[in-house]
């Protein structure tokens, strides 16, 4: 960054000087494992990631100085960098209707300007909370939004968390940023990381910058003490995109954007995403943006690669005793990839015999994959012949592509007859044409056995009966969902125990907020009001997968409690079961909430309506980011109430069972959410409370 003016800190922190920029450190406590020393204009902060292993950052506040004097572990790794932040601002086209709850929109087709965000020091807090310690200093502006910039640390790892927090006074932004660290004799000499391919790829820095495709969203600064790594939040730092390529998300080199004169390196969006719709993030007025990423310091470069891999567990789920992966609405069109390629045998061809999609699934520890195929706008008037065809190559390949222990399974999302967009979920391969001209409901056709026909919302639903399928409204109130399932939660079909609820993804992306996807935990809370048991699970919503994409970023995961993956030629059952009895939670990896109990009673089940004034809350909780706090929600029918639970106290890499004491008197049900520092979370189906 820019930085003018100077900041002069105390060394017994109880000293003012007039004419001296404050600092307020009445909030520090020597009790969150962070040694905090003041010695003229550095800040000195030092604490230890494991009980032996050092690590420390130390801030310049002197004018025209890097702000980053040093980040060490057990010696001085990188000295004399500045963060730097790039934020580029667009406009929201909005309407009456969404409001800022938007997907369909192309911010960068739209003018937008580009900042390089300045710091002019005003004054400065250290202050602690739990086992963290807070630096912030005042005095950050880039264009029209304003503000500071924090650095955080945390006992127990050696993670550095930097925010530029921003805020802004004018109505319909959206916002993109690029940031990292800069120096203008950079203490480095290569940049480092590993490539799409996972090959680790070793660059100049003094070479011209430019993107970077690589994995774990991290790029490194390497230099014969060691090594510094600069990464994204894993799935808090993605906007929402149809396609999850690897656009290059970290940026390395001279002369970034044309803004940075400097040598650097650090994470980067693309103003024009996949090139379809482009939302970029919501910035309300008077909304703080965050505006972050994560520094790590290791005495190797592998041994850095390694420690930033634990917070996402490698990019992999992590099996759990009891549970099995499963997740949701996929369109990849294998099933028209095959058809179009008119070769007798898939399994032979060189493409379509062990599909990139079907590596990347089994490399992220999923054991259970549901399509959503199909996904055309003519599949709806598809005559019975052409329809049938197609859903027999799906099943076919479904089953080919199945083996013990993973499941590849049909589904689509068919978009008739009920209004908005839903999937589809049957526990074994069914025969059905979207449309109706004349046809019986049912009937057998030859090398097909029985097929049914289905025009209206009352065939929908006498199918999923028969069928013992499941439906959810899918990428709820928003896109082509908007008004749904609102607009039909009085529908028989919406009532019926065949209509699972809706399904969650963070979408639309907002960095003020703590929580990922209030959009569907929203309405999660309103569906349990109106009184009809309703679930909400994970989807993903992108098309086609490729083993060099960034899956990872926009990816999330049911646990469903399953004691094994049933083998396809036995029907998928027991999946269905245990979506529809709401004995699963959803995560996004790095945060696990395996256990949850109210009095007892799991998820999906119903507490008698007894006094619940001091009812008994436990939940097993599993996480690597450090945790940041438990919401209990809870709802009578009429309102939604939230109790949140710092979890602060706690470090990183933990596992404990919570018991608290909650009061549910005159409540009907309740649910748990649990999300750390990084924006990444897990949360329960609700418990039942009386009548379900």
């Amino acid at each position: 960054m820019l930085r003018t003016g100077s900041l002069l800190l105390f060394v017994f922190f109880s000293v003012a000087v007039a004419d001296a920029a404050s600092v307020d450190i009445a909030k520090y406590n020597r009790d969150s494992g962070i040694s905090v020393a003041v010695e003229g204009e550095k800040i000195q902060l030092k604490w230890f990631a494991e009980p032996h292993a050092p690590a420390g950052l130390t801030l310049n506040t002197a004018d025209d100085n890097p702000l980053i004097s040093e980040i060490r572990t057990d010696r001085g790794i990188l000295q004399d960098v500045d963060p730097v932040f790039l934020v580029t601002v667009g406009s929201r086209d909005m309407d009456p209707r969404r409001g800022w709850i938007r997907f369909f929109d192309k911010v960068h087709k739209r003018p937008y300007k580009q900042h390089r965000a300045k710091l002019d020091i005003k004054s400065a807090r250290v202050y602690s909370e739990g086992r963290s310690t807070s630096v912030t200093v005042e005095g950050l502006s880039a264009g029209e939004f304003s503000g500071s910039v924090r650095f955080t640390v945390y006992a127990g790892c050696r993670l550095v968390h930097v925010e530029a927090l921003l805020s802004t006074e004018e109505d319909r932004r959206a916002i993109v940023y690029d940031a990292g660290i800069v120096s203008s004799g950079p203490g480095w000499s290569s940049t480092a990381g590993i490539d799409s391919t996972d090959r680790w790829r070793r660059l100049d820095p003094r070479m011209k910058a430019s993107p970077l495709s690589v994995r774990h969203r991290m790029v490194m600064a390497e230099n014969s003490k060691g090594a510094v790594a600069v990464f994204a939040a894993p799935h808090q730092y993605f906007y929402p995109l149809d396609f999850a390529d690897n656009f290059g998300f970290t940026w390395q080199g001279t002369g970034y954007r044309g803004m940075v004169r400097e040598s650097g390196l650090g994470i980067r969006q693309p103003l024009d995403g996949d090139q379809r719709f482009v939302p970029w993030f919501n910035a309300p007025p008077k909304t703080e943006q965050r505006l972050g990423f994560f520094l790590l310091a290791g005495n190797s470069s592998e041994e850095t690669m390694k420690e930033v891999k634990r917070f996402t567990r490698g990019d992999r789920f992590k099996p759990l005793p009891g549970f099995k992966t499963f997740t949701s609405h996929y369109h990849v069109e294998h099933s028209l990839d095959v058809i179009q390629s008119k070769v007798s045998k898939p399994a032979e061809d060189r493409r379509l015999g062990n599909p990139g999609f079907k590596q990347v699934f089994k490399r992220m520890g999923v054991d259970v994959v549901h399509l959503a195929e199909f996904h055309k706008g003519k599949t709806p008037r598809l005559k019975t012949d052409e329809r049938l065809r197609q859903l027999k190559v799906m099943h076919d390949e479904c089953k080919r592509l199945s083996e013990p222990g993973f499941l590849l399974l049909p589904g689509e999302e068919p978009n008739v007859h009920l209004g908005g967009h839903w999937i589809s979920f049957f526990p074994k391969p069914v025969y059905w044409v979207l449309n109706r001209k004349g046809q019986p409901f049912v009937q057998e056709k030859p090398g097909f056995g029985k097929v049914y026909h289905v025009g209206s919302s009352a065939d929908v639903l006498k199918l999923f009966q028969i069928e013992n399928g499941l439906n959810w409204t899918a990428h709820a109130r928003i896109k082509s969902s908007t008004g749904y399932p609102d607009r039909y939660r009085q529908k028989d079909y919406y009532k019926s125990d065949r209509f699972l609820g809706a399904a969650w993804k963070s979408m639309p992306a907002d960095l003020s907020r703590e929580r990922l996807g209030e959009r569907v935990l929203d309405l999660e809370d309103d569906m349990a009001n109106w009184g009809t048991p309703k679930y909400i699970l994970g989807e993903v919503d992108v098309f086609k997968i490729r083993q060099d994409y960034e899956l990872w970023g926009h990816m999330n995961i049911n646990y469903l409690k399953l004691d094994r993956v049933p083998r396809y030629e036995e029907g998928w059952k027991p999946v269905l079961d245990a979506l529809r009895n709401g004995e699963f939670f959803v995560s996004t990896g790095e945060m696990l909430l395996p256990e949850f109990r109210i009095n007892g009673g799991r998820s999906g089940q119903t507490l008698a309506a007894d006094d619940l004034s001091s009812a008994q809350l436990d939940a097993t909780l599993e996480w690597t980011f450090p945790p940041a706090f438990i919401a209990i929600v809870s709802g009578d029918g009429e309102q939604v109430y939230q109790k949140r639970v710092s979890l602060k106290n706690r470090e990183a890499f933990g596992t404990e069972t919570l018991r608290l004491r909650i009061n549910l008197k005159g409540r009907k049900w309740a649910r748990l959410e649990v999300w750390d520092v990084a924006g990444n979370g897990a949360f329960t189906q609700p418990i039942w409370i009386g009548n379900k």
